[in-house]
């Protein structure tokens, strides 16, 4: 069920049938947009219909990227596979508690209309802490957080000793997933399955980038998330987003605007193999996988001690 539970009233449930991917991290610049992009475009060009929603809606990262893509493909007089799209703008209002029930409103009527006849659903979060954003992690069946490979960007998952590394306390990002997979599996004994998502990654091993590798896989059975290699620093990818394109559309100079090259290949490559490592519920393995999530889900959320994976 989509929104139900996280107005208060979980006694209200509301049939569904997208599955829910969002893009989410508090940080930005951390290639939200660029994933939930591929995303989307790789579900639709797999058949499968989409829509996308933008929740930052200051920046609209995700819904200009759509709308470059449109027009590129007008002027360009080509056929280009684009999703159902709708974003939230920020409400104006004299208290918080307006502005958020606002904007609840907007998102539920928006995710209303689509959530019956989409096969999937990828949210795009902004870099912060807001209602939106909380509300967006509560409704999610698969959380992607891309990261850039550093240890900046692991602040935002946990501290850790500066000496041995070792992991001291949660973020307040970590801590606030934690809680949504908690409230998720209350209300419809789902699992959220997490994938944290390695941006910007070197070419080459550096011994900086195996200890940020140590860390997270630590990090990983203490939270019971996936790991996944992500984007590198490319820059055909930062190409892409004035023109809307994607590393899996067709690579001719006439979509392109320019001649392809080895950079485009390989940045397909990741992409393919990213999509590959979110498991998505795309074929019979994955539906089969979902649902034993979810029997599992069922079976934890008796009157039971929890496994260490869902609480530390």
């Amino acid at each position: 069920m989509f929104l139900s539970g996280v107005n208060g009233h979980a006694d209200e449930p509301a049939p569904r049938s997208a599955h829910v991917i969002v893009c989410g991290n508090e940080k930005g610049g951390s290639g939200k947009s660029t994933t939930a992009m591929h995303i989307a475009v790789a579900l639709l060009r797999s058949g499968y219909s989409v829509a996308t929603v933008d929740l930052d809606g200051r920046q609209l990262s995700l819904t200009h990227y759509i709308d470059n893509r449109k027009r590129w493909a007008r002027q360009a007089r080509i056929e280009l596979p684009a999703p159902s799209h709708f974003h939230v703008p920020p409400a104006n209002r004299d208290t918080v508690a307006d502005m958020e029930s606002e904007e609840f409103r907007q998102l539920t009527e928006g995710l209303t209309e689509i959530q019956h006849n989409h096969d999937f659903v990828v949210i795009d979060t902004p870099g912060s802490d807001t209602f939106l954003n909380r509300m967006a992690h509560r409704i999610a069946d698969t959380l992607v957080t891309p990261m850039n490979d550093s240890f900046v960007d692991f602040d935002v998952l946990a501290k850790i000793d500066p000496i041995s590394h070792e992991i001291l306390d949660l973020s307040q990002y970590a801590s606030a997933v934690r809680d949504a997979r908690r409230q998720r599996r209350q209300t419809d004994s789902s699992i959220l399955d997490w994938i944290v998502v390695r941006n910007r990654m070197a070419s080459i091993s550096s011994r900086n980038e195996q200890k940020i590798d140590a860390c997270l896989r630590n990090l990983s059975i203490q939270l019971g998330f996936r790991l996944a290699d992500g984007i590198s620093e490319r820059v055909v990818f930062r190409e892409f987003f004035p023109i809307g394109l994607t590393a899996l559309d067709d690579f001719e100079e006439h979509i392109l605007g320019t001649k392809p090259t080895l950079s485009h290949l390989a940045a397909r490559q990741e992409i393919r193999q990213l999509i590959g490592a979110l498991r998505l519920p795309t074929d019979e393995v994955g539906r089969k996988r979902a649902a034993l999530r979810k029997r599992y889900a069922e079976a934890i959320s008796r009157p039971i001690a929890l496994p260490d994976i869902f609480v530390n």
